[in-house]
């Protein structure tokens, strides 16, 4: 279609589409949101309805798909979830005063950070959208803000940028604003929506999130978000509490790969919820401490008191039982407050949710008195900030019906006895309805049509009704014909119009006024806002601790204690999520020990022993303990960590080309060298990725690095039995073991950790449980005997020597590089000549190629110790 032949209507949605190129425009168009040429296409593919076309000539075509506008959630909610944005376009003129084409506007940008309700947003999950500003020192300015609960913190990052993508990756960031000059590359964050934005003066109306925040590089960061809010939003968001500023320091930092190896949140296998230590830790019975909950697991504290404080308290609730479960009885009647306060200022809260506000007030005073019964002084100052909110209760009493609709513009909404205006509109209504519901019978005797009905529709009002046969029964004169139908005519009278005319004005006026009423109790209820959001993080807290007490009392949790001195002394101690899905008594508990003495423990044993599972559980616990959580276990003395790192389980990074050793590596180097000697650190099986030698000599150097540079508690579990000897060279390495026995041919697994080093690894066995072939099992064991065999042994295992560390040279302390294998076997006598011959033959025979860089290395080691001899 030319530009001259385009219609008002197209030019003015290709105006305002110009201005929002990244979003889908829904544009009204009277009962549906249309949407035209690329978004059309686009929109009916994502959303799998029809395409059609605008247009009466064929080259005039337009693509076209719409919506209806009352189910568009729906459809909104499916293309936010998938990504994208959506820019909502409405009339903002009445139709019947315009003087052409209506004018419409962009009244709110949806995006997946700042979706406000609908399915999009979960219950117990928060939607975080976060600003991101690089500096020119490095550094990064970092803020994140939840529309629906208001909370909003921030942090300066440093230059690492793992550290960013840490911070990037949280589970429930789903938006990401940068500026112009922002690299997206330069961090691994693909499954983020990434927006721009290049304001970072900060507006006015958001002085008060920034009040008292004397850091420029984080006023910055926030002036980011907040003119994106402004930009897209278009509307009040007094509801965004100030920036609570966190250090990274403050809290343990957990990396994305330990959150997952860990499975804190959710599941290996299939990413869901089941399975994971949220699922077994969330007790909660709001959706606040649902959100609480979840965010505790992944920042555990780092501050002594701040976890006995909580402990405390759930002591406490686990010495009360009744107390307990009348708390979690009267819990289970507040809604969610923290999200309730937020639509309430963003205007898009309803009635109903006004008296799910009310009900959730009501239970407030028997919760305090509940909570000062248990005489914990933690929680008696926690009371001390809940408010007084017994006027908006009242309020909301004499205001609201207990049970008023969803629309808050059709009335239905307000008390009798509220408003007087209203209440002489309702009388006015009711009584002239009493007269029409007595018409029917009065006109039915008049005139004697027992059939006469009196009837009403929105479109013609209120009718007498009286089928054909019976019209010439009618009085003349005083019935009016209204309208005509198939088998029957529709009269009006006087009297009925008259009374029409009272009922119909009186529910208008009803409409408009209980409107008005409904947004002067949505205004008083927003100047109780911040006490709102105090009072529901006190109630958040307070259900995640009752959540833990119980959890602690039904599994048998301990208390744990905080050691001074970095020991680690836990006894009997349970994987928690294992144990509660075999069931309690069925799980076998072990011991840990890790001191000055047992800085590293190296861990052999059978595949499917339980190796891992040991491992984690020593990560596990120590986040429980620094959540203020008990303990799986009979006893436990524990460190505070700062940091935990794991190296377990073998993912390819596909998308970035890298293979499975590779990010073992990666997440190697960064685990040896962010570790500090306050860190937990697993490694599973490190250098299994390449060949034998390979790896055995990187896992070597890898336990020699931590114990004698890092010093951080390490669990390192290998199948390299040839690694048990560095007991003997390594002070603080111990040797321990899952034991398993033969019976009949059969391995046995005891799933129990002892001292020492295992005697073999079992795997022909693990293989015979997985149903392999007779053949290939009977052949494994015939290969296997003939390795073990001393002449074979000879050949393949890196001789012992091999293995002893070169002593430190005294003059500059910097070890020299010794052959981590022989490549293979000695040269004839002949010719072990060093001599420059020799190695220019060597050369000559290379394929370089094909050279691994270990093999390359070793080379150039012979040929330095040939020169050098």
């Amino acid at each position: 279609m030319n530009v001259t032949e385009e219609t008002p209507m197209i030019k003015q949605y290709k105006k305002i589409k110009s201005e929002y190129e990244d979003a889908f425009l829904f544009f009204r168009l009277g009962d549906f949101y249309e949407l035209f040429f690329e978004d059309a296409i686009k929109a009916a593919r994502e959303l799998e309805i029809t395409l059609t076309r605008r247009g009466s000539k064929k080259e005039e075509h337009i693509p076209m798909c719409g919506v209806p506008y009352h189910s568009a959630e729906h459809y909104i909610t499916t293309l936010i979830e998938k990504g994208y944005k959506i820019a909502i376009c409405e009339q903002v003129e009445d139709p019947k005063t315009a003087k052409g084409v209506v004018k419409r506007e962009v009244v709110q940008l949806i995006t997946p950070g700042t979706v406000m309700e609908g399915k999009a947003i979960q219950e117990t999950e928060n939607n975080f959208i976060a600003a991101l500003y690089p500096f020119e020192d490095g550094t990064a300015g970092f803020v994140k803000s939840d529309l629906t609960t208001g909370e909003t913190t921030a942090a300066l990052l440093g230059t690492e940028k793992r550290t960013w993508e840490r911070e990037m990756l949280r589970s429930d960031i789903k938006e990401m604003v940068v500026p112009p000059h922002f690299d997206q590359s330069s961090v691994a964050a693909p499954q983020l929506v990434f927006s721009m934005e290049e304001e970072t003066e900060l507006d006015a109306d958001f002085t008060h999130l920034c009040c008292g925040l004397d850091n420029e590089k984080l006023v910055t960061a926030a002036a980011l978000l907040t003119n994106y809010f402004k930009r897209t939003q278009k509307r009040s968001l007094s509801h965004l509490q100030p920036v609570t500023v966190y250090y990274i320091n403050e809290r343990m930092q957990l990396d994305i790969h330990s959150r997952r190896n860990l499975e804190l949140t959710e599941s290996l296998r299939d990413k869901k919820k089941y399975g994971s230590l949220l699922w077994l830790m969330d007790e909660t019975v709001t959706a606040m401490g649902g959100r609480l909950v979840k965010k505790w697991l992944e920042e555990p504290l780092l501050e002594k008191t701040a976890i006995l404080n909580r402990q405390s308290l759930v002591a406490s609730l686990c010495d009360d039982f009744f107390s307990r479960e009348e708390l979690r009885d009267r819990l289970r009647h507040v809604y969610d407050l923290e999200r309730l306060a937020g639509k309430t200022a963003y205007g898009n809260i309803n009635a109903r949710e006004l008296v799910q506000l009310r009900r959730s007030l009501q239970e407030l005073p028997f919760l305090y008195d509940i909570l000062r019964q248990l005489g914990n002084s933690y929680v008696d100052g926690l009371l001390q900030s809940f408010a007084d909110f017994s006027s908006l209760v009242r309020l909301l009493e004499d205001a609201l019906v207990d049970d008023p609709p969803a629309s808050i513009t059709e009335g239905g909404m307000i008390k009798d006895g509220y408003n007087d205006a209203l209440d002489e509109y309702r009388e006015a209504s009711k009584n002239g309805k009493d007269w029409i519901s007595q018409l029917e019978q009065q006109e039915r005797t008049a005139t004697g049509i027992k059939s006469l009905k009196v009837g009403f529709n929105k479109v013609f009002g209120y009718y007498i009704e009286v089928t054909k046969p019976n019209i010439p029964l009618l009085p003349e004169g005083r019935y009016e014909r209204k309208q005509t139908l198939t088998n029957a005519e529709r009269f009006i009278t006087p009297e009925l119009k008259e009374k029409e005319s009272l009922i119909l004005g009186a529910e208008e006026r009803i409409t408009t006024l209980e409107y008005e009423l409904f947004l002067g109790v949505r205004e008083k209820v927003q100047s109780y806002l911040r006490d709102l959001q105090k009072t529901a993080a006190i109630v958040s807290e307070i259900d995640v601790l009752q959540g833990f007490a119980v959890i602690s009392e039904r599994y048998q949790y301990v208390k744990p204690e905080f050691a001074d001195d970095r020991s680690l002394i836990v006894k009997e101690g349970r994987h928690p999520v294992v144990e509660r899905m075999r069931g309690q008594g069925e799980y076998v508990a072990n011991d840990l020990t890790m001191d000055e003495k047992r800085e590293v423990l190296l861990i052999t044993g059978p595949n499917m022993a339980g190796k891992s599972t040991y491992m984690r559980q020593a990560a596990l616990i120590s986040i429980m303990a620094q959540t203020g959580c008990f303990v799986p276990a009979a006893s436990a003395i524990l460190p505070l960590f700062d940091q935990i790192f794991t190296r377990i389980g073998a993912t390819d990074d596909l998308a970035s080309g890298q293979s499975t050793f590779m990010v073992e590596m990666l997440e190697t180097r960064y685990a040896l060298t962010q570790a500090t000697p306050a860190s937990l650190l697993l490694l599973d099986e490190i250098g299994r990725g390449t060949s034998t030698y390979d790896g055995m000599a990187l896992a070597q150097a890898i336990v020699e690095y931590i114990h004698d540079h890092v010093g951080t508690k390490t669990l390192f579990s290998t199948h390299y039995h040839e690694l048990t000897t560095l007991e003997q060279k390594l002070d603080k390495l111990k040797n321990v073991h899952v034991s398993a026995i033969e019976e009949e041919g059969n391995v046995v697994f005891l799933h129990k950790v002892e001292e020492g080093k295992a005697d073999r690894s079992y795997g022909i066995y693990v293989a015979k449980l997985a149903e392999l072939p007779d053949d290939v099992l009977e052949r494994a064991e015939i290969l296997l005997k003939e390795l073990e065999s001393p002449a074979s042994a000879e050949q393949t295992l890196i001789p012992e020597e091999k293995w002893e560390r070169k002593e430190k040279d005294e003059e500059n302390k910097r070890p020299e590089q010794l052959p981590l294998f022989m490549m293979e076997s000695e040269p004839a006598e002949a010719e072990k000549k060093t001599d420059l011959a020799y190695i220019e033959k060597d050369l000559n025979q290379i394929d370089i190629l094909h050279l691994s860089p270990m093999e390359a290395l070793e080379k150039l080691y012979e040929y330095q110790k040939r020169l050098r001899s």
